[in-house]
């Protein structure tokens, strides 16, 4: 009797383990979040990394940072949501590049009892349990609004998309189409051409769009990108042309070289989200799930416009250039 008393304690407590070393809610031990970005060379994810690092280290709990390295490639970060499933993470925390083909590994991985939140980019569904990231069809509308301004109502306008099926950059592009629309007598010249990936790329497809509308000759006198690739490789194909500084330019995020352009006017405008607030709230939002508080369906991170007039000041200078080293390491 004795002997079988102790062989029915053993299944329960080893039982038990299993499901705190899976589950990681609250009173089971560590908890161990999977943190997938849509990819891990752009300026943007670096910030979202540090903020991810910060929150994990106030929370007591661990991270793994795992994505494509290309925005493009879409398989691996399938592989990569699928990976952590079936290694039985506590939760993912995820930037869909796709906002229809990482349904199928999120709902398997919501299947696994593997809570999912999702950041920066929306995925179809509802599976996840919350949405983290910018109102970029807001924040977009203050980049037409802007780039009406600088224009005096007046002009044709390019607008360089960016990838197809990534929900935050269409939604900027959305939100730009309805801003600058409060200038009637702006012309929209092309909106059907997108970037790709990375800046080269976004290079190649610029210096084609620039050519087409014949800008050297006056056919363009604004544009604006919808994300950090995009913005730079449209800048280095028109500081190739020699049109820098003399077609306005609205972008979306920052890296030292789009800060540099600002500074020296060949930016007028970029549009920021706060990377390192996404990364920070999309891990304590999961974090709060798994502990079993309630947490919002939405979280709005919010943007701001900066310019060069307002590059200076403080708030402005740390969404421009943040302190990775503190929480990356060199």
């Amino acid at each position: 009797m004795l002997r079988r008393i102790l062989a029915l304690l053993c299944s329960v407590c080893l039982v038990a383990s299993l499901s705190c070393s899976r589950g990681g809610g609250a009173g089971s031990g560590k908890i161990t979040l999977a943190v997938i970005p849509k990819g891990t060379t752009h300026e943007f994810w670096k910030s979202v990394h540090a903020g991810a690092v910060k929150a994990s280290k106030e929370l007591g709990v661990d991270i793994v940072w795992k994505g494509p390295v290309k925005e493009d490639d879409l398989k691996d970060q399938i592989d990569v949501v699928q990976s952590f499933t079936a290694q039985g993470v506590s939760g993912i925390v995820l930037a869909p590049l796709n906002d229809k083909a990482l349904g199928g590994a999120v709902k398997a991985a919501v299947g696994a009892k593997i809570p999912v939140v999702v950041f920066d980019s929306d995925l179809q569904g509802k599976e996840h349990t919350s949405f983290v990231a910018t109102d970029n069809v807001a924040a977009g509308r203050l980049a037409g609004v802007e780039l009406g301004k600088l224009l005096g109502g007046k002009g044709r306008v390019v607008l360089l998309r960016y990838q197809e099926g990534s929900a935050s950059t269409a939604n900027r592009e959305q939100g730009f189409l309805e801003g600058i629309k409060q200038s009637p007598e702006i012309q929209i010249v092309s909106d059907n051409q997108y970037g790709g990936a990375t800046t080269e790329s976004a290079f190649s497809t610029s210096e084609r769009l620039l050519g087409a509308q014949k800008a050297a000759d006056g056919g363009v006198n604004g544009i604006f990108c919808p994300n950090e690739s995009t913005t730079f490789g449209m800048l280095l194909a028109l500081q190739k042309a020699g049109l820098a500084g003399k077609i306005k330019l609205v972008g979306f995020d920052s890296s030292p070289k789009l800060v540099a352009g600002l500074a020296s006017g060949q930016i007028d405008g970029l549009v920021l989200q706060d990377p390192f607030n996404i990364g920070y709230l999309a891990v304590k939002t999961m974090v709060q799930h798994l502990k079993g508080e309630k947490v919002p369906e939405r979280l709005d991170t919010g943007a701001r416009l900066v310019t060069k007039e307002n590059m200076s000041e403080p708030a402005t200078k740390e969404l421009l250039s943040p302190d990775l080293e503190k929480w990356l390491g060199k």
